[in-house]
């Protein structure tokens, strides 16, 4: 995801949804007669990554073509939009907002010309040092197109060239601090990944015969038939021309941060990171979260889809039957007008509805991965009180959400953390809850059966630790703007 830099004028988001939003998706390929709809395909996949808009950019003839909207990727996309972006090279996003606004400018990939050749980037990621590089680039010269910090990385690049190719990539992303991943593509069709020093955001490569991809996850890779090969190393560069793959690195920090919301809530289960696979992970979750917070039920269930797969765990570790209790509406549209102020629970309503025979009079479990707001979990909650369900506990898969995100989660105060607000009692009862528990940030990590797992992922969501400073006067001004 690209966040904003919040301009005057922008057109805010509205940030009601219960569910976080981090994540974009990024996926292109090198050498291949069917780039762009290999790229289309691919950004299906990843489509749990970003839903307000989708772009493909393609290489053809020296020279970089594109074709974006706003809207899911088969909206965006008909045949002769694929056709006309004929090319051996693509690249391709799907796209999240956090902050300023989600408009048809901001969309992406964002593809530039200058000095008769073309660019393109697509990012995923928050550069907390956008304001201060925006500021000197201006200050040069520099006029900026879009509110989107990933403009600053060709701006800083394109300066850069006097360098050489190879040595403009180093220098420009030794400048930047935060979390990114870029897929960049040049005039001469070469694809280029970039993931930042401390492996935030992810980015994976693969092979599809004698082409290269690089993707967001591997569930990508797996639609269009690529073999994954590795993920990129936090501060690895990778580009991907005629010749092959080579490497170029800028230093990495000492522990990586690699985002663990990945694995909780953001990543399709049917992803790998390194050797992890998301699903089995959340079942890991759900079976610590069983030994360190058990509680005599009739059932296990989920709100579906985000706490499905630990619930499984849950259930398996303590013997309580596991059973889809709410049935969710695969049809809803991404977004729902209310039309009145009497239907205002309208819109969380329509997505889930509850089995009534199989919960009324039941005690049940309700699992969940996170709560960062918690209006719709009390929506819900209030819900199955009064179709005649007994007691209701709910045991979250994750420590709790008391400190903002700074690197492109859509929560950046604590005012948004209804857990900074409320102890664990204060929100219980808020929540019209029977008890309510957590999972340990310990829990959290030695469920993954990683060696010292706490040097190699951001935590600073649950315990305040952030890995990259940032200017918190910055982020507040932005926040001011919006």
């Amino acid at each position: 995801m690209s966040i904003e830099t919040s301009w005057p004028g922008d057109t805010p988001r509205r940030c009601d949804d219960e569910k976080p939003r981090e994540a974009c998706g990024l996926f292109g390929i090198h050498r291949h007669s069917e780039a762009s709809k290999l790229t289309y395909f691919g950004l299906y996949a990843l489509q749990h990554r970003g839903q307000e808009s989708a772009g493909i950019a393609a290489y053809q003839n020296n020279r970089i073509v594109g074709h974006k909207g706003m809207g899911l990727v088969p909206e965006v996309f008909e045949m002769d939009h694929l056709k006309q972006l004929f090319g051996h090279s693509a690249i391709g996003h799907v796209r999240y907002s956090t902050t300023g606004s989600s408009i048809l400018t901001n969309a992406q990939p964002f593809v530039v010309q200058h000095s008769k050749k073309s660019y393109a980037v697509a990012h995923n990621g928050n550069l907390v040092n956008a304001h201060t590089l925006k500021a000197e680039l201006e200050a040069t010269g520099s006029i900026f197109q879009t509110t989107m910090d990933s403009e600053i990385f060709l701006h800083l690049f394109v300066k850069n060239l006097g360098l050489g190719f190879e040595e403009a990539l180093r220098a420009t992303v030794a400048r930047l601090k935060g979390a990114f991943s870029f897929i960049f593509l040049t005039s001469r069709g070469e694809v280029v990944g970039i993931k930042d020093p401390n492996g935030f955001r992810p980015l994976c490569l693969g092979k599809l015969n004698g082409s290269y991809v690089l993707a967001s996850e591997s569930c990508a890779l797996d639609l269009v038939q690529a073999e994954l090969i590795r993920e990129l190393d936090p501060g690895e560069i990778v580009i991907i021309s005629d010749d092959g793959v080579r490497s170029l690195n800028v230093p990495a920090a000492a522990n990586q941060s690699f985002c663990i919301f990945e694995f909780i809530y953001f990543a399709r289960p049917d992803s790998t990171f390194g050797n992890l696979n998301v699903y089995q992970t959340r079942k890991a979750h759900g079976r610590r979260l069983a030994q360190e917070a058990p509680v005599e039920a009739d059932l296990v269930m989920p709100f579906p889809d985000s706490g499905t797969y630990a619930a499984i765990g849950y259930s398996e570790q303590s013997g309580i039957a596991f059973e889809m209790g709410m049935i969710r509406n695969h049809y809803v549209g991404r977004t729902f007008i209310q039309p009145t102020q009497s239907m205002r629970d309208f819109g969380v309503r329509i997505k889930l509805n509850p089995v009534k025979e199989l919960l009324k009079g039941k005690d049940i479990i309700i699992i969940e991965d996170s709560i960062i707001r918690g209006t719709t979990v009390r929506t819900r909650v209030k819900a199955l009180r009064e179709m005649g369900v007994n007691k209701v506990h709910m045991r979250v898969s994750g420590p709790a959400h008391r400190h903002p995100c700074h690197y492109g989660i859509d929560f950046t105060t604590k005012d948004e953390l209804i857990a900074a607000k409320k102890n664990l009692s204060e929100l219980t009862a808020h929540l019209g809850l029977d008890s309510l528990a957590y999972l340990s940030l310990r829990g959290l990590l030695e469920a993954t059966g990683l060696e010292a797992p706490e040097s190699k992922f951001c935590k600073a969501c649950f315990d305040g630790c952030y890995p990259v400073e940032f200017d918190e006067n910055l982020s507040k001004d932005c926040l001011e703007m919006i």
